[in-house]
């Protein structure tokens, strides 16, 4: 039998670091968690590394316990999250002449066409960090997903290039870099969310997955399989907690704790009053200024990912909804509330695959959509232009001052 390959998916979010690491039999589709870990962490700001080498060490010390719970001698690399608010999305255009004298196109058609397609200027400390092929176009006819063996003479192709401040970048592959870790792949936040939470189905009708973190809300959109959009909205349940501790005039830990417990997006009639224990004495908090104060910020993140629907108009105009998940999406009342702002369906994502106990916590779904990419680079083929050539080409990138 075939010995299991190691996959470990690590979470660098604002508030907390996730490590999950799985076990996979090549041939087989199927991953068995071997153990996850979650610490709180500092030197990170809304979803960017500004603190290196504090972040570094608190990755060494979580993959210290990870290895002594799994009994692995050495976690050696991993397939990271890239998050924040400088990631961004441009439409590009490439185009090349088939190649081969019998008008096939070929694998190297392909890959030459994606590359002319990542061409285009960037602004400086801007780079691509992946592509993600909307269309190709043969001889004029648009619409095409497959196109190895198609005949023609000229072959088009549309994409959108996944972008980053270059600077936070490097910040981020520095860190892994000194926790003696390789690099396996980096994956945009919203899209890693993403490849946890949505079926193929849902992407094929229009749907949106929505991750409210601590400090940045993902946003990433599908339509016909593909991705359209995606963005990282400034805001998240972190700025609640700071919402609350100002509003109530109490500490931010205490505030956190209220949020846990006793956090809503709506009024429950069986509840006028909440009691928090202190060691003074207890603090009443009237539950309609709690929701009020949730209310208003979860207003915000609505209407902002409201804008960015109009944006591409799909506003209101998603078949499939949208799916809420990440830390955020654990609030009561989060889905009706959901609704009545973005007039569209609304769920909470459960998680795909075979993560046993985790399909239910939405504050899991990045950290198991990395593990899922993980599964998938060793099984991957040349396709669409994220080849293993392509994988290597973006790790050495990092190396280049």
């Amino acid at each position: 039998m075939p010995k299991p390959r190691i996959i470990t998916g690590l979470d660098i979010g604002t508030s907390a670091i996730k490590a999950l690491v799985a076990a996979k039999v090549p041939g087989s589709s199927e991953v068995q968690i071997l153990s996850q870990v979650v610490e709180p962490c500092s030197g990170v700001r809304r979803g960017v590394v500004i603190n290196p080498e504090e972040v570094s060490q608190k990755i060494s010390s979580i993959l210290e316990e990870v290895e002594d719970k799994t009994s692995q001698k050495r976690i050696n690399s991993v397939c990271c999250n890239i998050g924040g608010s400088h990631i961004f999305i441009i439409p590009a255009h490439g185009e090349v002449a088939v190649s081969r004298a019998d008008q096939k196109i070929s694998q190297e058609d392909v890959e030459r066409v994606l590359q002319a397609a990542q061409t285009f200027p960037l602004p400086a400390n801007k780079e691509i960090l992946d592509i993600s092929p909307r269309e190709f176009i043969v001889d004029g006819e648009g619409g095409i997903k497959e196109v190895l063996g198609m005949q023609g003479v000229k072959l088009e192709v549309e994409i959108f290039a996944i972008c980053a401040f270059s600077p936070y970048y490097k910040n981020l592959t520095q860190t892994l870099l000194n926790a003696g870790l390789q690099i396996d792949d980096l994956i945009a936040s919203p899209l890693a969310s993403a490849r946890a939470v949505l079926a193929p189905r849902a992407k094929e009708l229009g749907v949106a997955v929505l991750d409210i973190g601590a400090g940045t809300s993902d946003l990433a959109i599908f339509e016909e399989g593909d991705l359209i959009h995606t963005v990282v909205l400034p805001i998240g349940s972190g700025h609640i907690t700071s919402d609350i501790a100002i509003g109530l005039q109490t500490d931010i830990d205490i505030a956190e704790r209220i949020k846990k417990e006793f956090g809503s997006c709506v009024l429950r009639k069986e509840k006028q009053k909440i009691e928090i224990p202190q060691e003074e004495k207890p603090l009443v908090v009237p539950q309609k200024l709690l929701v009020k104060i949730i209310e208003a910020r979860m207003s915000e993140i609505f209407e902002q990912t409201d804008k960015e629907l109009k944006k591409i108009s799909r506003q209101g105009l998603l078949p499939a909804g949208i799916v809420l998940t990440g830390g955020g999406a654990k609030l009561p009342g989060i889905v009706e509330f959901a609704k009545s702002k973005l007039k569209l369906p609304a769920r909470v994502g459960k998680i795909q695959g075979d993560f046993a106990g985790l399909q239910e916590d939405p504050s899991f779904s990045t950290v198991c959509g990395l593990v899922l990419q993980g599964a998938e680079l060793e099984e991957e083929g040349p396709s669409w232009g994220k080849g293993i050539l392509n994988k290597l080409k973006r790790i050495f990138r990092i190396f280049v001052p």
